[in-house]
């Protein structure tokens, strides 16, 4: 293992792309977010604030890192 990579963390929240469980829609989303979060189409709730990571309503359809 280089020194460089133990010296910068890696961070603990990532992007998320979920699909709305009403309408289909794909939409990303940060998996910690702070407010709720709705569907841009049908208004749904996608994702509700915890305190920390997200309480997400739809399906996780990919990761990005």
């Amino acid at each position: 293992m280089k020194i460089w990579e133990r010296s910068i963390p890696k961070p603990r929240s990532l992007f998320l792309q979920v699909k709305c469980p009403d309408c289909g829609n794909e939409q990303a989303i940060f998996s910690s977010v702070a407010s709720i979060v709705r569907c841009n189409i049908c208004g749904s709730i996608l994702a509700e604030p915890t305190g920390g990571k997200a309480n997400i309503k739809g399906e996780i359809v990919n990761i990005f890192e």
